[in-house]
């Protein structure tokens, strides 16, 4: 099996992200305030490293059509939109928990947290299901890039 090297990086670097967060949250129950901050740091930066070749390629390179069954193709692109919308409010999300810790505001920072986190397991887990859809249990569809569409080159 023949894996595109960018949307694979960028899924383990989702990946990553959700892993550390689940670490961060163990950690926070421990009261391990100083391990739970450069975990939950450690996850940010995974999540900004997903987000700069997630970009870098929608921008550069394109995004890649669903190629499975075309009777699929209707439940891929609500499931997609779901996953975008999931993963947009798991940022914005993610960036207030994380301004909140960083200000120590930590009465929004301990009701924000939990929400956030489960917010970001599961945009983390559908990011992996588009992941497997487009590149592992079927060949993705065509690619065209962003630049491309609109300019015409």
């Amino acid at each position: 099996m023949n894996l595109p090297l960018l949307p694979t990086l960028s899924t383990s670097f989702i990946v990553l992200s959700a892993i550390f967060v689940a670490i961060g949250w163990v950690l926070i129950k421990k009261r391990r305030i100083e391990a739970h901050q450069r975990v939950m740091m450690t996850a940010a930066i995974f999540a900004i490293l997903f987000f700069i070749i997630y970009m870098s390629r929608t921008i550069f390179v394109g995004n890649t059509a669903f190629g499975g069954p075309e009777d699929l193709k209707v439940f891929y692109t609500i499931f997609l939109i779901f996953h975008i919308t999931l993963a947009t409010i798991g940022a914005v999300f993610g960036i207030v928990t994380l301004y909140t810790g960083y200000k120590e505001n930590y009465k929004k920072h301990r009701k924000l947290g939990p929400i956030t986190s489960i917010i970001w397991f599961f945009t983390a887990t559908t990011g992996v299901a588009v992941y497997l859809l487009l590149y592992v249990f079927y060949h993705g569809g065509e690619t065209t890039s962003t630049i491309k569409a609109i300019l015409g080159i």
